[in-house]
């Protein structure tokens, strides 16, 4: 049984409120097992005999879409994924270790082209830089994130693809768990 970790957008916010208990009530009924769920944000660590992560978003979206009556839009990483995306360090520690500089990890639904990369790679800042591996995007930010004139909603039509963003230090908590 392989382990994976679900990251749901948007499953606690426009007025939608999913309590935790209910939410691992719902993946358990998907006879997924060992469910845990980490911060109140949409971050399910699951066990499933399943080996495709792209067959278990949609599983778990049409599931969810049935049972709460909205789309949650849902990415799916196995445990070995998140581990080393919680491991890049795409920019220098200086950096990533400054005062008031932050790192957010986007996780994408497939691997952007290289348009999509040129396309986000003009609206970074000096207070925004981007870098990407694989299927995920890593956002360093170096204010206040509420302060960025960019959002998920712009990442996601630069991009042209949905995704879900997370603090790293998020990202790094639940890899932990993970091991």
């Amino acid at each position: 049984m392989a382990k994976y970790v679900a990251f749901l957008r948007a499953i606690n916010v426009g007025g939608h409120t999913v309590k935790m208990d209910h939410l691992r009530g719902l993946f358990e009924s998907l006879d997924f097992t060992n469910v845990e769920t980490v911060i109140a944000s949409g971050n399910v660590i699951f066990n499933s005999t399943s080996r495709s992560a792209p067959a278990l978003e949609k599983k778990i979206e049409s599931h969810l879409q049935e049972a709460l009556g909205y789309e949650v839009i849902t990415f799916v990483r196995s445990t070995n994924e998140l581990k080393l995306a919680a491991q890049h360090r795409p920019f220098d520690d200086s950096e990533m270790d400054a005062a008031g500089n932050a790192l957010y990890i986007g996780f994408l639904e497939g691997s952007p082209s290289e348009e999509a990369k040129r396309k986000l790679a003009s609206l970074a800042t000096e207070d925004d830089q981007f870098h990407f591996s694989g299927r995920e995007l890593y956002w360093l930010r170096r204010k206040k994130f509420s302060d960025s004139k960019l959002s998920g909603p712009l990442l996601e039509k630069t991009l042209g693809m949905r995704t879900t963003l997370r603090n790293s230090t998020t990202v790094k908590r639940i890899a932990s768990l993970c091991s």
